[in-house]
């Protein structure tokens, strides 16, 4: 069995005997119900805290930057400029490709490459190792979520009486 992924480190995704393991984690291919690659969304709730943020700090620094005057200067809209840009950025950084893969169950497995095209290329693999048992391949991915730190990351939805791990 593979060891566990550290936070922040490549995942590896392997077919192996009719086996998908993702890191740590295992799921027989006749499981695997959904494969698709696609762009994340936006993350507009994070760019509009962020610029609700930085418009709070335009506005109590400017009357700093604009004290020879009293106020009535260039700085707030330098800074509301300032502050536009950095959402835009916040908003194309994170349209990040993805590779999600989901279980009869419902739970999901959401993995990232740079490119689409390399993400394409293992969701095909993947589509084509379910009907051909003898195949087998291995891949280097990045965990989109790394909230945990003891191995891979799987959405669950619904299910009856699930209250996750106790100790």
């Amino acid at each position: 069995m593979p060891r566990p992924p550290r936070r922040g480190k490549p995942l590896e995704l392997r077919v192996q005997r009719q086996i998908l393991w993702v890191g740590s984690a295992a799921a027989p291919l006749r499981n695997v119900t959904w494969v698709e690659v696609f762009r994340l969304k936006p993350a507009w709730g994070k760019a509009g805290v962020c610029f609700l943020l930085l418009a709070v700090f335009a506005f109590l620094v400017s009357p700093r930057l604009d004290s020879t005057d009293g106020g009535g200067g260039p700085a707030p809209g330098v800074l509301t400029l300032f502050a536009l840009v950095i959402v835009c950025a916040v908003l194309l950084w994170s349209r990040k490709p993805v590779l999600v893969v989901e279980l009869n169950s419902g739970s999901r497995v959401v993995l990232t490459l740079p490119t689409m095209d390399e993400l394409r290329a293992i969701a095909g693999q993947i589509v084509y190792a379910i009907d051909h048992p003898e195949y087998e391949f291995s891949a280097v991915l990045n965990q989109y979520n790394t909230t945990n730190n003891f191995g891979s990351v799987v959405n669950m939805n619904g299910g009856r009486g699930n209250t996750g791990i106790r100790r």
